[in-house]
C-alpha cells in the first residue's frame, strides 16, 4: 500500500522541481534589463505625479529626462530636482521657474450668499451638477474642497466657504486645479503678486447683486495701469504676470477689492 503512494510523491516532486528549473533559466535569459540611469533619475523625481511638467507622470518624465528632455520642468521639484536629476545626466542644471496657485474668487461668507440649502454628495463636483452650485454667483467657489483632498502638500483650505492658497505650502503641481469644476485655479508666475480674485463675466450691475468683492469690469484698473498689464475683456479683468512689475496700482484703484496683491 505504502509504495502506491510513492511514485504520485515522485512524480509531483519531480516535476515541480523541472518546472524550477526551467523558470530559473526563463528568468535568466528573457529578464528585461534595468536601465540604470532611469532609475537613478526616477529616485530623485518627487513622486506627485501631477503633470505639471508636461508629461503624464514622473515615470514618462523620467523617460523623457534619458532622452534629452529639459531637466529643469519639474514645478514641484523646484530647483532642488533640477540640480539632482542633472548630476546624475551629468549635465548643467538650469533654474526651474516657481509657480503657485492663486484662487479666481473672493466670494467668501461675507461677500456673498448661498440660494439653496444643497443636501446632496458633498462635492464640489455634485454640487456644481446641480444648478450650477449653491451659491448667488454661478462662477463662485463652490467650498467643499474637492481641491484641499486634491492637495498632497497641505497648501489649500476652505476658509469662510471659499478654496484659499498657503503660498508658503504650495509648489504650483496644479494638481488642486485639475479638480476645480469651475476652473477657478489658475497656477501663475511665484514672483507674481498681484491677480484678479474673481471669474465672473457677467456684467457689472449683475456681478454686484450677488457678491460684494466681484470683478464689475470697471476698467479702472486697466487705465491705471503704468506697465500695461492689465485688460478687461467679457467684463472681467485679466493680468499679464509678465508684463505686471507687482506696484499694486490696480489693487488701490479696485473699486470692489477684486484685485488681491500677495505679500511676498
Amino acid at each position: 500500500m505504502f509504495e502506491a503512494y510513492i511514485f504520485p510523491i515522485l512524480l509531483v516532486t519531480g516535476c515541480g522541481l523541472l518546472l524550477s528549473a526551467i523558470l530559473v533559466v526563463a528568468a535568466k535569459f528573457m529578464a528585461v534589463k534595468t536601465d540604470e540611469t532611469y532609475e537613478k533619475v526616477r529616485a530623485e523625481l518627487p513622486g506627485v505625479n501631477c503633470g505639471a511638467c508636461g508629461y503624464a507622470g514622473c515615470d514618462d518624465y523620467a523617460k523623457a529626462l534619458c532622452s534629452g528632455a529639459k531637466t529643469n520642468l519639474c514645478i514641484p521639484g523646484g530647483d532642488s530636482v533640477s540640480a539632482a536629476v542633472s548630476k546624475v545626466l551629468g549635465v548643467e542644471a538650469a533654474d526651474v521657474e516657481e509657480q503657485f496657485a492663486i484662487v479666481k474668487c473672493g466670494g467668501n461668507c461675507n461677500a456673498t450668499d448661498y440660494i439653496m440649502d444643497y443636501q446632496g454628495v458633498k462635492t464640489c463636483a455634485a454640487c456644481n451638477s446641480f444648478y450650477q452650485g449653491r451659491g448667488s454667483c454661478s462662477h463662485a467657489c463652490l467650498g467643499f474642497g474637492d481641491c484641499v483632498l486634491a492637495c498632497k502638500y497641505d497648501a489649500i483650505h476652505i476658509i469662510d466657504g471659499i478654496a484659499v492658497v498657503d503660498k508658503s505650502k504650495c509648489v504650483g503641481c496644479g494638481m488642486c486645479a485639475k479638480e476645480c469644476p469651475n476652473h477657478l485655479i489658475d497656477i501663475i508666475p511665484a514672483t507674481s503678486k498681484v491677480f484678479v480674485s474673481c471669474s465672473s463675466h457677467d456684467k457689472g450691475a449683475q456681478t454686484r447683486k450677488v457678491c460684494k468683492d466681484g470683478c464689475i469690469g470697471c476698467k479702472k484698473c486697466e487705465k491705471a495701469c503704468p506697465s500695461g498689464a492689465i485688460s478687461v475683456t467679457d467684463n472681467l479683468a485679466h493680468i499679464d504676470p509678465k508684463s505686471c512689475t507687482n506696484c499694486g496700482v490696480c489693487a488701490k484703484e479696485c473699486p470692489t477689492g477684486a484685485i488681491k496683491v500677495y505679500q511676498i
